[in-house]
């Protein structure tokens, strides 16, 4: 069953922009993209403990369709596909930093766990 594009009607502009990252992972794809550059598929499911697969393809799929992100495939066996950001993903995610902000600031406030996503014991927020 095919996804209706997202072309509104819309509220308000807080309504366009959280259409574009709903989803649990599309905000957490932009942070590890973010802060790595260009990543490989297996990479950012390790980066991001929990995701599927299925999931994982279905947002870069997504992302890719709302400009957000760039696909590379390498014509190469077997196949090498890279992820990265294009500078209409840069914009949402500096858009997006302030609630990062927040966020960081109500785990402090409120003492709430932070996944380790590092593998080497230390979590990081």
């Amino acid at each position: 069953m095919a996804k209706a594009p997202r072309l509104g009607p819309y509220i308000c502009g807080i309504d366009a922009g959280l259409d574009v990252v709903s989803g649990k992972w599309k905000g957490l794809i932009l942070w590890e993209l973010d802060a790595h550059g260009v990543r490989r598929f297996a990479e950012l499911r390790r980066g991001l403990p929990g995701v599927s697969e299925k999931m994982l393809t279905q947002h870069l799929r997504e992302m890719e369709e709302d400009g957000l992100v760039h696909r590379k495939v390498y014509a190469q066996v077997p196949p090498r596909v890279e992820y990265s950001l294009t500078e209409h993903g840069r914009t949402l995610n500096d858009a997006l930093r302030p609630l990062g902000v927040w966020g960081t600031e109500r785990i402090r406030r409120e003492g709430v766990p932070v996944a380790d996503v590092t593998g080497a014991g230390a979590a990081h927020a």
